[in-house]
């Protein structure tokens, strides 16, 4: 059990709710959702040094529930929400919301859209000025997600996204988050694009690679996307990945001190 190590302001954290002195921060839900294309290739974000949840780190498309995503009823097509709850142990109510917001956030931060005209088909391009336009007034709280479907006449393919983890974040954070991991193929004909936002930098890595990467300290890559990572370095199509059986186990990382340091394990 070696974990990572952990700087300096988190452990003197981690040292005062261990001791009761501090209480851990309510979560929050969450999506996330890794793309795959062709090769077992996976898009990853470079979040901004500004940002206040994983600065500079490479992760994947996703972020919190929106209320109206929990509220807001959609065209909906695949696994029903009562469905996902049973594979994420959470309430109808809260799937509803776990699968719109890995739809969302998947569209606003990479531009793939897992919706289309009818159960059985999937938009085909995503990238023009209407799109954006669209895309935009998501992330900006002006558009509900469910309000953007009725008017395009789309269906949510809740069938082409594959449950894969559930990750909570550790006590000792600020900003903790309760997150359930989809996997998904890159629809034919769409393509991301590089979105800005929350992001600075995108790129298409081969899993085994962005591990190397992380080894040389080329790029950062916190727990639960380093875990993820590794586990799809071990398949070598995309088929396979979806093929794969999954339970969903939880998975809360926790600060334990070893050898008078403090580190971060998930066992």
């Amino acid at each position: 059990m070696t974990g990572f190590p952990l700087p300096a302001e988190l452990a003197a954290r981690a040292r005062e709710i261990l001791a009761g002195r501090v209480e851990p921060v309510p979560t929050r839900d969450a999506a996330t959702v890794v793309i795959l294309r062709d090769g077992v290739e996976v898009y990853l974000l470079r979040r901004k040094s500004t940002m206040a949840f994983a600065a500079g780190a490479y992760v994947f498309p996703g972020g919190s529930v929106d209320a109206r995503d929990t509220d807001q009823a959609v065209a909906w097509a695949g696994p029903s929400p009562a469905e996902w709850g049973t594979v994420f142990h959470a309430s109808e109510r809260v799937a509803r919301g776990l699968v719109c917001a890995a739809v969302r956030e998947t569209f606003e931060e990479s531009g793939v859209l897992l919706a289309g005209p009818g159960p059985d088909s999937v938009v085909a391009d995503t990238t023009g000025d209407d799109w954006e336009a669209d895309r935009l007034a998501l992330i900006d709280r002006s558009l509900a997600f469910a309000d953007f479907l009725a008017r395009r006449g789309l269906v949510l393919r809740s069938d082409l996204l594959k449950p894969w983890a559930h990750w909570i974040t550790p006590e000792i954070e600020q900003r903790r988050f309760d997150t359930r991991f989809f996997v998904a193929v890159l629809p034919e004909g769409q393509r991301t694009r590089d979105v800005g936002g929350e992001a600075d930098q995108v790129a298409w890595r081969r899993p085994a690679e962005a591990i190397e990467s992380a080894h040389r300290g080329e790029i950062f890559l916190m727990p639960p996307t380093y875990h993820t990572l590794s586990e799809l370095s071990g398949y070598d199509s995309v088929a396979g990945v979806l093929a794969a059986h999954r339970e969903i186990v939880t998975i809360m990382p926790r600060a334990v001190e070893i050898e008078g340091e403090m580190r971060l394990v998930t066992t």
